[in-house]
Formats: C-alpha cells, structure tokens, sequence
C-alpha cells in the first residue's frame, strides 16, 4: 500500500489585506507544527495589535490535516473562525495558522461580509506566501556498536537520511529522520543488524 506522506504548507510568514466600510482585515499566514506554537503566535498578534477589535483565527496540523481549530474571537459565530478555515482548506494546506486581526470602521459589515472580509483577506495571505511540499516522517534513535557501523551508514546513505544527535563513546548512537513511506524497510533493514537497536 503507498502510503501518501507528502502535503502542502508554507514557507514563511506572509500578509494579506481586506478592507470594507472602514475595517481593516489584516491577515497573517504562518508555517506551524504544534499547538504550542499557534498559542505563542496568537498571543504576540493579541499584543501587537492590542487596539484591533478582534484577533481571528484557524490552523490546521499534521499531514493528515487532523488537528484543527477556528476561532471567532467575539465575532457572530461562523462569520470568522471558520471562513479563514475555509481558505486554508480550500488551498489544501496543514501546517498553517492564519490569524486575522480586524480594526472596526464603526460600520457593522452583516454575517455576509464579515464571512466575505475573513475569507478574502486569508485567500489574499495564501496568495502572497510561498507554497512548499513538506514531508511527514517520524524520529528514530539508532543504538549501535562499533562492529555495526558501516552496515548502519549504508542503510542510512540508501535509504537518502539525514543524521543528527551523533555520539561515538563506547557505543555509538545517532537521530534519524525517516519519512513515513520508508519507515517499514527502513526498519527492517535495520533488524537484520546485528548490535543495532532502534527506538522512537
């Protein structure tokens, strides 16, 4: 079976603008991989724009696209959180926080254009950044001894991983990165290593 480990995300930090009766619809696209992550950035948007009505938002995480969230932030349900969703779904990305900070203009925009501002300024953000394929793989910890070596570099330098975290002492040690179409020969093949043992 292939397994599909490849997606869609971004590359850096981008911008877009909406503006309609006097509000401004600032939009701000960032490459993300954790939760923790999307808290902090949403957090420094709340303080960097703290005269901003409203601070917006969604994200989407994994390669599945599995973990995700939208958030109206006081604006009428629906009318923000899940527009800028929208979006990033509709350009088939993960790995993405939009945060949409609105400054009101004194005129009330309707659930239509409040719905209609969220989705172009985050369809504007998406134009403006870079488009990049990541790949979904998972880190592995090789335990080898000395004697084990060479067979280890040759299903390292095969299989094309990169390596990290390496300690030669008395016995050596090193990180992997393995994508996840990879991952079952990769680990066979290192279980036919005598000395070598393999841990997430």
């Amino acid at each position: 079976m292939e397994i599909q480990d490849s997606y869609r995300s971004v590359a850096a930090r981008a911008e877009g603008l909406f503006k309609d009766n006097g509000s401004r619809f600032i939009a701000f696209i960032h490459p993300v991989e954790t939760e923790e992550e999307v808290r902090e950035i949403v957090a420094s948007y709340r303080k960097e724009y703290h005269d901003a009505r409203h601070h917006c938002y969604a994200y989407r995480l994994g390669y599945k696209g599995d973990v995700f969230r939208a958030s109206d932030d006081g604006e009428p349900s629906g009318s923000a959180g899940r527009p800028i969703l929208g979006q990033i779904d509709s350009a088939g990305l993960s790995d993405v926080l939009v945060v949409v900070v609105r400054y009101f203009g004194g005129i009330k925009l309707g659930i239509p254009g409040l719905i209609r501002a969220y989705k172009t300024s985050t369809a504007d953000a998406v134009a403006h950044a870079e488009v990049v394929e990541k790949v979904a793989g998972r880190f592995w910890r090789l335990d080898f001894g000395y004697l084990a070596m060479n067979a280890v570099q040759k299903v390292l330098k095969d299989l094309d991983l990169p390596q990290r975290d390496q300690d030669f002492g008395e016995r050596c040690s090193l990180v992997t990165r393995v994508r996840l179409s990879l991952e079952d020969t990769f680990r066979e093949r290192i279980s036919q290593i005598p000395d070598c043992n393999l841990s997430e």
